[in-house]
């Protein structure tokens, strides 16, 4: 049994942090150290996948669930528009492999991909 992630221990009580939004298998925080003027992470309660890739493969219909809290919170913090962003692996920004998604939206227009 592998350590509990931050996330795992953020969504337990252990580490201070305000969920802001919940499903049955996803909740949503605010992002420590935002890149956006609303970054907000989307976190399954699960940490039995790493990364996109793996929750892809082994539970797509987690991957909508936590799409479609991405697309509320979107429509609640900002006017709907919104960037979703999930880093795969160390080399590609990962540095918590439980899997999670990045919601960011306001003032993106200047940086698009």
């Amino acid at each position: 049994m592998s350590e509990p992630s931050i996330f795992t221990r953020i969504y337990n009580g252990e580490i201070p942090s305000e969920i802001i939004a919940q499903t049955e298998n996803v909740f949503a925080i605010r992002d420590i150290n935002p890149r956006a003027p609303v970054h907000l992470l989307v976190i399954p309660k699960t940490q039995e996948y790493r990364d996109v890739v793996e929750l892809a493969a082994g539970d797509p219909d987690l991957l909508t669930e936590m799409i479609g809290l991405a697309n509320t919170l979107a429509a609640e913090h900002a006017d709907g528009d919104f960037r979703l962003v999930f880093n795969r692996g160390a080399n590609a920004g990962q540095t918590v492999f439980h899997v999670h998604a990045h919601v960011l939206a306001g003032g993106l227009e200047e940086r698009s991909l």
